[in-house]
């Protein structure tokens, strides 16, 4: 499966992406933030991006309403995967145009992004 999304302790979402990532599976994954942002809750969320080969073409990525109704709830957003994506992956995610942090981390480093997460 090219994406799918865990639920951990701590509002943690864990986001595993491979292959092309369609519009489709992240919606998927951007509904379940949704859910639980709509229960309360302020998710931090790690994208761990593996034998990734980038964004489906010609789908619309640009979905404003959901920045704008729940970008701001989201704490924390770390992306874990080959150095070869950060740029694109930092600009995905929205660095810098977002309120919560946004940071790239290399494939052997998921322990330490998991610990920025947990940071205050």
């Amino acid at each position: 499966m090219p994406a799918n999304i865990q639920r951990e302790p701590g509002n943690l979402y864990v986001l595993h992406f491979s292959g092309t990532l369609k519009r489709s599976e992240f919606g998927a994954g951007q509904d379940a933030l949704a859910h639980s942002i709509d229960e309360g809750g302020h998710p931090r969320v790690l994208a761990v991006i593996e034998n990734f080969e980038g964004w489906e073409h010609g789908a619309d990525w640009s979905d404003l309403d959901y920045q704008l109704t729940y970008g701001n709830e989201i704490v924390k957003i770390a992306i874990v995967g080959e150095a070869r994506w950060e740029p694109e992956a930092l600009a995905f995610a929205g660095a810098g145009f977002r309120r919560a942090p946004v940071k790239f981390f290399s494939r052997d480093q998921e322990s330490r992004a998991r610990a920025w997460l947990a940071e205050e």
